[in-house]
């Protein structure tokens, strides 16, 4: 019956792009001057639980929530969980248990203090987390303990994104025990990673952000505006207006049955040498329901909470629960992920991904990072993009490849069904011609090139970082030329 009425409400990506009243636009892009300061005045818990959350996790205890018993069935059965630190310290705080709070302190301490430890960037991540949380808790031998591994994180230089988390939640955690280290490693996170590498990398398609990766970049996100009140979507508007949706399609279509729960496993360059990797499945879960906490009104937001809200892909293990618990909002609305786009561009990254259908057994296209893989009958093909190949026609779009070819013809789409009239079809308008998108990949990156289509002339396109042209809304059958346009002068 679900998947009736789902199927009922679908729209096509066209149709999706017009309904202004489903996505509407997002704020204009334009970088601003950047945070009013870099001194975190913010009282503990600064990281993460905002007062809003933290009752709201709370009420999830007293209502006995699906989310909070599978936690207490875990934790009162002893389960050993791979990332202790930081789920004694989210027991402490939402059920105010003490004895988890001196649990996650004892954890901490040992890890920080023992000899000559090489903690990595997770544990360091956890420390400042119990840190920050369980702060009541520290003596001023805890506090010597962990607060040096603090001040290492802190005075790195972060070249990854979680690095730059990591580094981001250290400094927070210290802003008032080393407030002028705290200030200028926060000013450093924003000016030399942030805008220096990432959002520079961005633009220019020399970074990619995985969907393992993101909630790293989730977490910076929400550190910055809980306790600098600053936005870092600022800058990188249009490409993260589009991140979520392209999250979503950024996952293979056929859900992997773990022991514990499914899982939606994501494009994954290693996945042919690996096979599925559920922690990054996990990892990609959490960011998604992170996203949605940090902006719960926006439409893609809502339509990833769709995406989100199935009992079979609830976290049920002993490293996903603790993100479940953290970020998800059962009682957000919704709307039906059916409604996204199959095809998704990013003209940034210079990626896309599609698919055939929201059913599992949908094929699927993803160009990634510079790799091409196919999904279709339960496997993973690795796919040349610079080699010869027959077109790719998925449903909504068709891929070209544009080694040799310099000729396509635009395959036959079935037209869209026109709406039905309230007057028996006596003022029913045409049937809408049948068009297809269509990208031509495996082209050189930022290149200008001349396009000829049947009928329309000739017009100049630029691929994008990713060596992809888009060509939208092109008539079933017409004929496509293309080459690079003369040297001049």
């Amino acid at each position: 019956m679900e998947r009736m009425s789902r199927q009922r409400g679908k729209m096509t990506r066209r149709h999706l792009l017009s309904a202004a009243a489903l996505i509407p636009a997002l704020r204009a892009s334009g970088q601003t001057a950047g945070p009013e300061g870099f001194r975190a005045y913010t009282e503990s818990p600064r990281l993460f639980l905002r007062q809003a959350r933290l009752r709201l996790l709370r009420r999830e205890r007293e209502r006995r929530s699906l989310r909070w018993d599978q936690f207490e069935a875990l934790w009162g059965g002893g389960a050993e969980f791979p990332e202790f630190g930081w789920t004694a310290a989210l027991r402490y705080q939402l059920a105010q248990d003490e004895a988890a709070g001196r649990q996650a302190v004892a954890w901490a301490t040992g890890r920080a203090g023992a000899p000559g430890a090489s903690l990595s960037d997770s544990v360091t991540r956890q420390l400042a987390i119990v840190a920050d949380w369980c702060e009541p808790l520290l003596s001023a031998a805890d506090k010597a303990a962990i607060y040096p591994r603090l001040q290492r994180a802190m005075a790195s230089m972060p070249s990854t994104l979680a690095e730059a988390r990591t580094k981001t939640l250290a400094a927070i955690v210290l802003s008032e025990a080393r407030q002028a280290d705290s200030e200028k490693a926060l000013r450093e996170v924003y000016e030399k990673f942030w805008l220096g590498t990432f959002v520079s990398g961005i633009h220019s398609g020399k970074l990619h952000v995985s969907n393992a990766d993101a909630n790293a970049l989730l977490e910076l996100m929400h550190a910055f505006r809980d306790n600098l009140n600053f936005d870092l979507r600022d800058g990188l508007s249009k490409w993260y207006r589009d991140y979520g949706l392209t999250h979503i399609l950024a996952h293979y279509p056929e859900p992997f049955p773990a022991s514990e729960n499914e899982y939606r496993i994501p494009a994954d360059p290693q996945i042919d040498k690996r096979g599925p990797d559920v922690t990054k499945a996990a990892l990609s879960r959490a960011a998604e329901l992170a996203m949605v906490a940090y902006d719960a009104n926006a439409a893609e937001t809502q339509l990833l909470q769709g995406f989100l809200m199935n009992d079979r892909f609830l976290m049920r293990g002993t490293l996903g629960i603790t993100y479940e618990l953290m970020w998800a909002n059962p009682y957000q609305p919704g709307l039906s992920y059916y409604h996204v786009p199959l095809v998704a561009h990013d003209a940034v990254g210079g990626e896309l991904f599609v698919r055939s259908s929201w059913e599992d057994d949908a094929q699927w296209l993803g160009f990634f990072g510079g790799q091409l893989q196919l999904f279709a009958n339960g496997e993973v093909a690795q796919v040349d993009p610079q080699a010869s190949h027959e077109p790719m026609d998925v449903q909504e779009a068709t891929v070209f490849f544009a080694n040799k070819a310099t000729k396509f013809m635009v395959p036959a789409r079935k037209p869209q069904p026109a709406p039905v009239s309230d007057n028996a079809g006596e003022n029913a308008p045409p049937e809408p011609e049948a068009v297809d998108d269509v990208f031509i990949i495996g082209l050189e990156s930022k290149r200008r090139y001349h396009v000829e289509v049947d009928g329309e002339g000739m017009l100049e396109a630029a691929s994008d970082t990713g060596g992809i042209i888009y060509l939208p809304g092109l008539p079933a059958g017409a004929q496509v030329r293309f080459g690079k346009p003369p040297v001049t002068g």
